[in-house]
């Protein structure tokens, strides 16, 4: 394999993505900000579920919003439910995988929350079902997906869908739309 070609072709495929998510998406992302600069201004948080990468960019974008984006300022209210280990693997085994950010749900999310799910395919049984029960517990509902949105579609709104179906892609534009996510909602607070 030719790896000088093999790195300049990846970059080629991630500019392509990126100029057809830059095209398609910002609509979207304007309406993931303001749900999410409501919920907080409301006294809500923010709620991140995923899973495999998508869990670490659950746990990332829930840490720039606690902790600190590019400067210090007050936190924002902000939690991923891939982080606590005993819930899982007890949600997981007396329940089952499939309920396992659900039932997280139920327990910590109230109405004027924003539940975001983050799921490539938008078909991840456990984000449709966390994304189900935050619908019926009256907290907005985001999906950051891809492709078509799947299963996601028309559960969610917004539905921020990056137009790839290669997961890395798809992964590598959520990364940045979430960093952008946590700017916009800054600006919008007063905090940038």
């Amino acid at each position: 394999m030719d790896m000088e070609k093999f790195f300049s072709d990846e970059f080629d495929e991630h500019a392509e993505v990126l100029a057809a998510t830059r095209a398609a998406l910002g609509q979207p992302f304007a309406k993931l900000v303001a749900a999410a600069t409501l919920a907080i201004k409301r006294g809500g948080k923010i709620v991140f579920f995923g899973n495999g990468g998508s869990a670490a960019d659950a746990q990332h974008l829930a840490t720039e919003l606690v902790v600190r984006f590019k400067k210090d300022r007050p936190p924002i209210a902000a939690i991923a439910l891939t982080t606590d280990t005993s819930a899982l693997t007890a949600i997981g085994n007396d329940f089952s995988f499939e309920d396992l950010f659900a039932r997280q749900v139920e327990a910590l999310v109230r109405e004027g929350d924003l539940a975001i799910g983050i799921s490539t395919s938008g078909n991840s049984e456990n984000v449709i079902r966390a994304l189900t029960a935050a619908n019926k517990l009256g907290a907005a509902a985001a999906g950051l997906t891809g492709k078509d949105g799947g299963r996601m579609a028309g559960l969610v709104d917004p539905l921020v869908a990056v137009p790839s179906t290669n997961t890395a892609r798809i992964q590598e534009m959520h990364i940045m739309i979430g960093h952008m996510l946590c700017a916009g909602l800054e600006n919008e607070l007063g905090l940038a």
